[in-house]
């Protein structure tokens, strides 16, 4: 049977848009506008870092105490006087802007977000330049939505395509920062958002890849599994990683609520006072723990540290961290993540190669799968975590690690921490956003959840008037099914069908009195909301085989919908 071809209304209705083509050109637009600042943002953290630690911090230098604590204070004057909304990460805020302010994020948010994490993370702070750039980017789309007094919910949409574009340009990874937006911030997507979203992401790399090249931030050798025994490695580094994430969330959990209840002038030296202590860890020893720490990724990578120092390192990082976070510094946890990550992942590979010299992994592929492991476990974000790994390496061949790792420490880490940690901080901050993990987990009604066996006479089209109105005569039949020769259906009353054939002979065919509008095609699997719509029109749904047109499952009904909503 030849398909029905699509009318040019149906045509026009698929079609995009003269507004939804403006919205993909300003998605490229901001795109380009968030690369650029973001690339602004990583230079100025460097030229910070240089001017205040040096090129090479070591061990013993006063800087390492001064630049951090005299940071910290400069930071907590500026956010609490002038850029409040600066503080926390950038995640759960550009959140909060696109469900609480629709998609509201001030010019004065976005200056004071970019100086104080470029002062904070520049002179040493525990943090990282993405989650800022995530927010950075989400509030150039704001002000250009704006700008061109965009509808609320155009503005509203604006603030995950900038998301995208910030956090692909910092990540030099556009598939990560798409997965995150999908997975962390927005949970639902559309076409039309989807491809917005890639334009963003996408042009915000190209200008990053402008500055910096198309090489991946890490390299490493190709991965080859000659012994499958390896595997047990990786599985016990997935649950390293897991207790690991456990641990930082616990600690920034019991830490941040009670710096925050402190008395309000205390929120002026707690940044400094983390600062100083940071800076006391690098200078007793281990300045590695200062700033986002890629270089020392890099250099864990190539077996430049023992797995003691390696394994101090990690513990290190999650202390640094947790006190410059919870301190209300400005700055981001995705760089310490990756870099606890890689240094438990090290450790472990550093650890089998003493120990098990047989087998042929090497310390850079622990690291890297390491890395994924505390992203999957601690920011909950699975398959954020598995393309992220394969983009800042260039590395496809460790894809079995990675996945075999990943997933178990994300299970780990949900069955010893159930809320995740965004939600865990959202809170803390008094906001109640939704929790994109739950929304994940939550089992979707579908119509077969609410199907009814077919109690209504089913007739064909061809059937005469007459017999159809015999069966609709009966005081317990509300409505029958019409079916055509294409497999559609329609759904009619027997007043509708009285009304319809007054001028007509009993004989007459009933297709022949049916109005144009057919009953909606229902599948099983289809979601169950999507039949409330109908219920207006219509006082039951067929609901159709999807391998045979025309052949009935069943009915669903409003009753039957709302009773299996209220068991749910």
């Amino acid at each position: 049977m030849k398909p029905p071809e699509l009318t040019q209304t149906e045509i026009q209705k698929i079609a995009p848009t003269r507004d939804e083509r403006l919205f993909l050109v300003l998605s490229i637009f901001i795109g380009i506008l968030s690369g650029l600042l973001v690339v602004s943002f990583r230079i100025a953290i460097e030229w910070i870092k240089i001017l205040t630690l040096g090129s090479a911090p070591h061990p013993g230098q006063y800087r390492l105490l001064a630049a951090p604590m005299l940071a910290g204070l400069a930071v907590a004057v500026l956010v609490q006087r002038f850029f409040p909304a600066a503080r926390g990460s950038g995640v759960n805020q550009t959140k909060a802007a696109l469900y609480i302010y629709n998609g509201y994020i001030s010019f004065r948010t976005v200056v004071g977000k970019f100086v104080t994490s470029a002062l904070a993370i520049g002179c040493g702070h525990s943090l990282g330049p993405e989650d800022p750039s995530l927010q950075i980017g989400a509030g150039v789309a704001s002000m250009v939505a704006r700008r061109l007094n965009l509808s609320r919910q155009r503005l509203r949409l604006f603030a995950p395509i900038g998301a995208a574009a910030g956090l692909a340009a910092a990540f030099n990874a556009p598939i990560s920062a798409i997965l995150f937006v999908i997975e962390e911030v927005i949970g639902r997507w559309s076409a039309a958002v989807l491809g917005s979203i890639v334009l963003s992401a996408i042009s915000s790399v190209v200008v990053a890849r402008w500055f910096w090249g198309p090489e991946p931030i890490f390299r490493i050798p190709p991965v080859t599994l000659r012994d499958p025994r390896e595997l047990i490695a990786y599985a016990v580094l997935g649950v390293v990683g897991g207790f690991s994430a456990l641990v930082f969330s616990k600690a920034l959990a019991y830490l941040r609520p009670r710096l925050r209840q402190l008395p309000r002038w205390t929120q002026y030296w707690q940044p400094a006072v983390a600062g100083l202590l940071v800076g006391l860890v690098g200078f007793v020893g281990f300045p590695q723990v200062m700033g986002p720490g890629y270089e020392v990724i890099d250099q864990a990578m190539h077996s430049q540290f023992t797995w003691q120092l390696l394994f101090a390192l990690g513990l290190l990082k999650i202390l640094a961290t947790t006190l410059s976070f919870s301190s209300g510094t400005p700055g981001g946890m995705f760089a310490p993540t990756l870099f606890i990550g890689a240094m438990l992942g090290a450790s472990v590979g550093a650890f089998e190669k003493h120990f098990f010299p047989h087998l042929t992994g090497t310390i850079g592929s622990y690291a890297l799968v390491g890395m994924g492991v505390l992203f999957a476990g601690f920011l909950r974000a699975p398959l954020t975590s598995v393309f992220m790994v394969l983009e800042v390496s260039g590395n496809y061949s460790i894809i079995v690690p990675v996945v075999l790792s990943n997933t178990i420490a994300y299970l780990l880490s949900r069955g010893l921490q159930p809320v995740p940690i965004f939600e865990v901080l959202t809170k803390q901050d008094g906001l109640d956003l939704p929790s994109m993990e739950e929304q994940r987990e939550e089992a979707a009604l579908s119509l077969e959840d609410a199907l009814q066996p077919v109690d209504v006479p089913v007739f064909q089209g061809t059937d005469p008037i007459e017999k159809v109105s015999a069966a609709l005569s009966a005081d317990h039949v509300p409505a029958c099914i019409i079916q055509l020769c294409d497999g559609s259906c329609y759904v009619t009353t027997r007043d509708e069908l009285i009304s319809a054939s007054a001028t007509l002979t009993p004989e007459a065919p009933t297709q022949s009195i049916l109005p144009p509008e057919r009953v909606p095609v229902l599948f099983p699997d289809m979601p169950l909301d999507s039949a409330l719509a109908h219920f207006e029109r219509w006082p039951l749904l067929p609901v159709m085989n999807r391998a045979s047109r025309g052949r009935l499952e069943g009915v669903v009904t409003l009753q039957g919908v709302l009773s299996r909503y209220q068991k749910h």
